[in-house]
């Protein structure tokens, strides 16, 4: 009998934002080999959507109208995730916004917001999964994967975006400590930073020609990334190859990083 390199089915994986963009990505990339999902999301319609597409693939399918940012919203969907689908395998922190301001007219509201979702959500998420797999390591249960899409921006910084690229690279220091704490529970957290991809958050950019102009010729693979670009690191993250594999920082930006 042939065992699949990255056979996910009885796996569940739990994706914040993801009825959308990169988060849908790693969840079809899931889909794909079997796994069930989770989606957590803010948009009931975006994420019903997702779903149906989802529907496509073998496996369990599910939605959760939320917000990352609220404590106890994140408190409240675990429980209902794991009343739906019994375990979570794998819980990836994808949710997050960015908003570009000129740094000396940037207000605390909008500074705060993003860190609100990008680190605070990040935080009650990966400590309620981190939670439930030590748990159930507890009970002679091992494993578990925690994921965190950080950026690009993270190493380099981000003009006028001061607030997300500090919020990101506070993401792989967070994954990091996860990877060494929670080890011995057979559980492994990494990191996922983007580069420059087509989503819903980076239309405006992608708009204007200019900026087009700019990048494109300092990307190797010559074109923006896509949300299917995902799918295959969601899949290997997910599956039992991966479990040697922690701290990491996968890089997905068709060379950008390289120049």
């Amino acid at each position: 009998m042939t065992t699949l390199l990255f056979d996910l089915k009885h796996k569940t994986a739990l994706i914040t934002g993801g009825n959308g963009g990169i988060g849908l990505g790693l969840a079809k990339g899931i889909a794909k080999q079997g796994g069930n999902v989770c989606i957590w999301g803010r948009d009931k319609k975006k994420n019903k959507i997702a779903i149906q597409e989802l529907s496509e693939f073998e496996g369990t399918f599910y939605s959760i109208v939320m917000d990352v940012a609220d404590e106890g919203a994140v408190s409240e969907a675990f429980s209902e995730t794991l009343s739906v689908f019994g375990r979570i395998d794998g819980c990836f922190a994808n949710a997050g916004v960015g908003k570009r301001d000129t740094f000396h007219e940037q207000n605390i509201e909008s500074w705060r917001r993003v860190y609100e979702v990008n680190l605070d959500g990040l935080f009650f998420t990966l400590r309620a999964a981190a939670k439930h797999m030590k748990e159930r390591a507890e009970r002679g249960d091992y494993g578990g994967r925690l994921v965190g899409v950080s950026s690009i921006g993270a190493r380099f910084g981000m003009a006028k975006s001061q607030a997300y690229a500090g919020s990101k690279g506070a993401v792989i220091s967070i994954m990091q400590g996860l990877a060494v704490e929670y080890a011995r529970y057979g559980v492994t957290a990494n990191s996922i930073l983007p580069g420059h991809i087509e989503t819903a958050m980076t239309a405006k950019n992608l708009e204007n020609e200019k900026f087009v102009n700019a990048i494109i010729p300092r990307i190797p693979a010559r074109r923006f990334g896509t949300p299917d670009d995902f799918e295959a690191i969601a899949a290997y993250l997910m599956s039992d190859s991966s479990k040697y594999h922690s701290g990491d920082c996968f890089t997905i930006d068709g060379g950008f990083s390289m120049f």
